[in-house]
């Protein structure tokens, strides 16, 4: 079995998942975007697939409503969330 094979599938899959949450993920303060890419830990890319969820700014869990917070997981797909600062178009 190869990564690339199962890389394929993963990013399938997260992608199902997370076109059923997309639209109440979009709707939590503090979030600008939803995709499909590689987990960050510590700075760096790992070969984990998973929902990225983009933020303005991170903020600790204790900081946020629970109705914002965002999960760890949807289905078994991981959820990294990630902080990209303001998003406009140019």
């Amino acid at each position: 079995m190869s990564f690339e094979r199962d890389s394929h599938s993963a990013y399938q899959r997260a992608e199902q998942v997370k076109l059923r949450y997309q639209a109440d993920i979009l709707s939590k303060a503090n979030v600008v975007g939803v995709g499909i890419g590689l987990r960050s830990r510590q700075g760096k890319l790992t070969e984990e697939v998973a929902i990225i969820v983009m933020v303005t700014q991170k903020q600790t869990r204790a900081e946020l409503a629970d109705e914002d917070l965002v999960p760890r997981d949807l289905e078994g797909v991981p959820v990294d969330v990630q902080e990209v600062g303001d998003i406009s178009t140019h």
